[in-house]
């Protein structure tokens, strides 16, 4: 059913694209769901919806607008081929197209990246995070500084730390199990990978860079070689 959601970052926040296979409540009913599994990453967020062809009336935009208020996002446009669901959304006050200097799916250009890698753009944060700073994001966050304790990196792609991570860490947060977290010194607080959770073992030795992963339904750390794979 997650095939049915596809979660894309814009400069104005997220844009959800939902297929047109299913009942539109099903449909919707996913969607709130994913937003229920990774409820830290969306909270705030701010929404546009991309639902095809499909005819969508003003009560069930509503109802949707509704449900996404009580999780604390917003739903300000509603992108749609159906007349009958763009004058509802229209009728809601919401938006019906992407500002038109905004790529609506931000995709990175495919000659510069290998097909595996093709995600959402990257953000790079060039200071350390301190306690109380948060950074959230739909592709992927690099991080040129630490990351202390009390700090937290929620990322849709991977996490790369040139530094220690020490606070909360949360990659592939809409459900992407391929995700990783890679640090020169990987001592998180928490870790989390899509709906995987794990916290840091006490050190033994000194710190060396590690890539976190899913293996094997599990998240586990490997020596991070220069060359960016796990040894």
């Amino acid at each position: 059913m997650s095939d049915l959601i596809a979660i894309k970052g814009i400069k104005e926040g997220l844009l959800v694209s939902v297929s047109d296979a299913g009942g539109w409540g099903d449909t919707s009913q996913v969607l709130l769901a994913r937003i229920d599994q990774t409820a830290d990453f969306f909270k705030g967020a701010k929404l546009a919806l991309a639902v095809g062809g499909r005819a969508i009336n003003a009560a069930d935009l509503g109802r949707l607008r509704d449900a996404l208020s009580d999780r604390g996002v917003s739903l300000w446009a509603v992108l749609s081929d159906s007349p009958l669901t763009t004058n509802a959304a229209q009728a809601l006050g919401l938006n019906v197209a992407l500002p038109a200097t905004t790529p609506q799916t931000r995709s990175v250009p495919e000659k510069e990246v290998d097909p595996e890698e093709a995600r959402d753009e990257a953000v790079l944060v060039r200071h350390t995070l301190r306690s109380g700073r948060s950074v959230r994001h739909a592709g992927h966050v690099i991080v040129i500084g630490d990351v202390n304790p009390g700090a937290e990196v929620v990322a849709g792609g991977d996490i790369v730390v040139w530094g220690r991570l020490r606070g909360v860490a949360q990659a592939g947060a809409s459900g992407d199990e391929n995700a990783v977290v890679c640090a020169l010194d990987l001592s998180p607080t928490q870790l989390r990978i899509a709906d995987r959770i794990a916290t840091s073992p006490a050190r033994k030795g000194d710190p060396k860079p590690e890539m976190a992963r899913i293996k094997n339904g599990q998240i586990t750390a490997e020596r991070w070689s220069p060359k960016g794979k796990a040894e």
